[in-house]
């Protein structure tokens, strides 16, 4: 099974300004652990996930003032719809996170976590790849 067949295809999309209460309050409503945060004029695509939003309030810091585009990661390592859902989870692995912006070209088409990729495998009834 293919990335693009376990992912979430209603992403959450927020700007860079938004308070991370903003985006919290979002994250919730929707029921999702991460928001895909678009800056058209800065560094391009980024991800705010729940642990961000976590670590800034454990940290003290107030959620009604601090912004997304200081907490979240722009480095981020992308999925393509056509990897297969060992390619994500090892990628997932190697670099310590939980969630995948799966992109075609430059064009966001969801994200995959590590739930999905669970969720996927538990259903299926088979071990996961090794």
């Amino acid at each position: 099974m293919q990335v693009r067949d376990a992912m979430n295809k209603a992403v959450l999309i927020v700007g860079p300004t938004h308070t991370l209460r903003q985006v919290a309050t979002q994250m919730t409503q929707r029921r999702v652990g991460s928001a895909v945060v678009l800056d058209p004029d800065g560094e391009g695509i980024g991800i705010l996930t729940e642990r961000d939003v976590l670590y800034a309030v454990g940290r003290g810091l107030d959620p009604d003032v601090e912004r997304a585009e200081s907490h979240l990661t722009w480095d981020v390592v992308y999925a393509s719809p056509h990897w297969t859902l060992g390619e994500a989870a090892a990628a997932m692995v190697r670099g310590g996170f939980r969630h995948l912006v799966v992109l075609d070209d430059t064009e966001v088409l969801g994200v995959i976590s590590v739930r999905d990729i669970l969720r996927v495998w538990t259903h299926q009834g088979a071990p996961a790849p090794a």
